[in-house]
């Protein structure tokens, strides 16, 4: 467990370092060090306090992202583009929902990214979460019912790792 452990400092470390040099713009040796210097100390009061835990910084998510990312965008733009039409439409069709999903994720972080992609999806919205299930308002019964038919539950386990 102690050689994760590492790997998990090393990485924050590293990306810490990454969005210090992203946000700086200077690229000299000293301010370079600097950022280094600094990204090592902030690790380290980070693990003096306990802070730096697996689920702060979920270093085995890594490799699901590169799936999981990319077919959360293509469903926001899906669904960005059917409340679209359902704006621009003369009689505005809706049919509000509240629904209750089960969410299967085996992590706080993986029914939290679950009620998060939800939120993030035009046209429903995370209004409640009480252990594992999720009460999501849906502008039209369809989006409820994709809900409901597990599809994004699915993806989102299959990117915490637990499927």
């Amino acid at each position: 467990m102690r050689g994760m452990a590492m790997r998990r400092y090393l990485s924050l470390a590293g990306f810490l370092f990454a969005f210090w040099l992203a946000l700086s713009g200077h690229y000299t040796p000293v301010l370079v060090a600097a950022g280094a210097a600094s990204a090592v100390i902030c690790v380290l009061a980070a693990i003096r306090m306990r802070v730096a835990d697996p689920e702060g910084h979920p270093i085995e998510l890594f490799w699901g992202t590169i799936t999981y990312f990319p077919w959360l965008i293509r469903e926001i733009a899906k669904s960005a583009w059917g409340v679209t039409k359902i704006v621009l439409h003369p009689s505005l069709p809706i049919s509000p929902t509240l629904t209750v999903v089960r969410a299967s994720q085996k992590t706080t972080v993986g029914v939290a990214t679950y009620a998060n992609s939800i939120t993030l999806t035009p046209g429903t919205i995370t209004v409640g979460v009480s252990g594992k299930n999720l009460t999501v308002h849906a502008l039209v019964r369809d989006g409820a019912l994709d809900l409901e038919s597990g599809g994004m539950d699915r993806r989102v386990s299959q990117f915490e790792g637990s499927v």
